[in-house]
């Protein structure tokens, strides 16, 4: 088996869970937008809850832009609200709501009062720890904006091991992933299955499935934050992972998906 040269690790859900929950958020504000000050049936209720809860679930990895695209083509599709925004002031009124949740937790972290590890996927430190001494160039691409991605790979202590960070350009509309990996293999050098991409969204894994790389898929439970969790690992082998676990409590499996 090929050894790996460099992986290409996605962020939120695969490493960090400093932004679990972010469905959650993202729902509701979708629901609302949506419905403005229409009175529904509570058929029409369930129809929107289920619309919003499907497109959520398989959007997942992409950037939150084309996320709030959608949604303010459907506020005009629909027609029930008075106040339609366009998909950047959309997502600045998400991204609030988020960061307020983030920027607690960061807090948290900043004053000890919680650790680095109660923000990671089960053995995501040591993971990366062992990837750098082998000589493994790492890299972390993702759909949220880039400072925020650096600022959050710096709080929780794993941004000195990575060789880059990408995450989506601030103000404008890049799939940052898609972009990481064809750099990563034109300006590298790399070929097949040279390059590993781990992640627990479709997109990445499809990504990695197209430059012939291994696709590694991570489905864990955020909440647990280790441990299987159904409906990610459902998603995932319908993209095509290579291999799917729950954490990265059995470093021995990983490295051995690895070829190391």
């Amino acid at each position: 088996m090929t050894p790996v040269k460099a992986v290409l690790f996605d962020f939120d859900g695969t490493v960090s869970t400093l932004r679990a929950g972010w469905e959650d958020i993202m729902r509701p504000f979708m629901i609302a937008s949506i419905a403005g000050d229409k009175a529904m049936t509570a058929e029409q209720e369930l129809a929107l809850k289920r619309e919003v809860e499907a497109y959520v679930d398989q959007s997942t990895g992409i950037q939150t832009i084309y996320q709030m695209e959608w949604l303010a083509e459907r506020v005009r599709e629909q027609g029930w609200s008075k106040r339609v925004l366009d998909k950047w002031a959309y997502k600045a009124i998400y991204n609030e709501r988020l960061l307020a949740r983030v920027n607690e937790r960061v807090r948290l972290l900043s004053e000890g009062k919680r650790k680095a590890e109660d923000f990671l996927i089960k053995g995501a430190a040591d993971f990366i720890r062992e990837l750098h001494g082998r000589g493994i160039a790492m890299y972390v691409a993702s759909g949220t904006d880039h400072p925020d991605v650096v600022r959050e790979a710096e709080v929780l202590g794993i941004a000195p091991f990575l060789t880059d960070i990408a995450g989506a350009p601030v103000g404008r509309a890049e799939c940052s992933k898609e972009k990481v990996l064809q750099d990563l293999i034109r300006n590298n050098g790399l070929r097949g299955r040279e390059l590993a991409v781990i992640g627990d969204g479709k997109v990445e894994i499809r990504l990695g499935k197209e430059a012939g790389a291994v696709a590694l898929g991570l489905a864990s439970d955020e909440e647990r934050r280790e441990g299987l969790h159904p409906a990610k690992r459902a998603r995932l082998e319908a993209a095509g992972a290579d291999w799917i676990a729950g954490d990265f409590g059995r470093p021995d499996e990983w490295l051995s998906r690895l070829g190391l």
